[in-house]
C-alpha cells in the first residue's frame, strides 16, 4: 500500500468513526478537513488516540444538553492533539521522534490541565469506587484498599503545602505503580499478547527514530497504558 493509500484509509476510518458517533449522520471528511486528518496520519497519531480525542469532544458536547447539529472533525482537533501529547509523554516518545518541536511542549502542556489536586483525588475515588462495585476478581481488595487510603488523604489535601504535599504526590505515584502491576497480573496471556501487538502497532511510525533501549521502554509504557485502558483504571499519580 502506498503512503497516499495509507493516508486515505486512515481518513476513511476516522470518517466512519465520526459518523457512528454522530448517530449515523454522514459527515464527510473532505477538503481542508481531509488535509487536517491526513496530517495526523503523517505525524503517526495512533487511530486509538484519534478515536479517544473524538470521544472527549463528544462527552463535553453532550454534557451541554441535547445535541443540536452533527459534530465535524475540525471541532475535535484540539482534543486529538491534546490526547496525543498525553500519550507520547506517557509512553516516552520524544517530540523529535514525532517530528515536532520540543520548544512547543511548554505551550501544549499549559493547555492540558488536570485541575487541582483535591479535584483529581475526588475523580480518582469516584472512578475506583465505581469499578470496585463491579469487580469480583483479584483487583477487588486492591481497589478497596486504595479507595480507603485516598478517602483518608482527601480530607486534608486542600491545606497541604511544601514537603507534606510532595509526600502525598510521591505516595500517589507509588499507589499508581502498585495498582498497575496488579492490573497486569490480573490479565491473562491472551489479553496481554493482544495489547502488546497493539502497542507495537501504535509505536511503529516512530520505531525507526528510536534506539532499541528507548523503544523497549516506550513499548512497556504503551502496554501499561493499554492495560489501564482495558481495565478502565484511572491514573492515580498527579503531575
Amino acid at each position: 500500500m502506498s503512503e497516499g493509500d495509507g493516508r486515505e484509509s486512515y481518513c476513511r476510518d476516522v470518517e466512519t468513526y465520526l459518523c457512528r458517533k454522530n448517530g449515523g449522520h454522514l459527515v464527510r471528511i473532505v477538503g481542508p478537513a481531509f488535509e487536517q486528518v491526513t496530517s495526523w496520519a503523517t505525524r503517526g497519531i495512533p487511530m486509538r488516540i484519534v478515536f479517544g480525542g473524538i470521544d472527549r469532544y463528544f462527552e463535553r458536547y453532550y454534557a451541554k444538553g441535547p445535541r443540536r447539529r452533527p459534530v465535524r472533525i475540525e471541532f475535535c482537533e484540539a482534543d486529538v492533539l491534546d490526547l496525543f501529547d498525553e500519550w507520547r509523554r506517557a509512553v516516552g516518545v520524544a517530540a523529535t521522534a514525532t517530528g515536532e518541536n520540543d520548544a512547543d511542549d511548554e505551550d501544549v502542556g499549559a493547555i492540558r490541565r488536570r485541575g487541582t489536586l483535591a479535584a483529581h483525588i475526588e475523580r480518582v475515588v469516584a472512578r475506583l469506587t465505581a469499578l470496585r462495585g463491579g469487580e469480583e476478581g483479584p483487583l477487588a481488595p486492591v481497589l478497596t484498599d486504595v479507595v480507603r487510603e485516598l478517602d483518608a488523604a482527601r480530607a486534608g489535601v486542600k491545606g497541604l503545602r511544601g514537603a507534606a504535599r510532595d509526600m502525598l504526590l510521591a505516595r500517589l505515584r507509588t499507589l499508581d505503580g502498585e495498582l498497575l502491576r496488579m492490573a497486569r497480573g490480573s490479565c491473562d496471556a491472551t489479553v496481554l499478547r493482544r495489547l502488546e501487538v497493539e502497542a507495537d502497532r501504535q509505536l511503529a511510525p516512530f520505531r525507526g527514530r528510536m534506539t532499541e533501549v528507548a523503544y523497549s521502554h516506550s513499548r512497556q509504557a504503551s502496554v501499561d497504558r493499554l492495560v489501564r485502558e482495558h481495565l478502565r483504571l484511572p491514573t492515580i499519580a498527579f503531575e
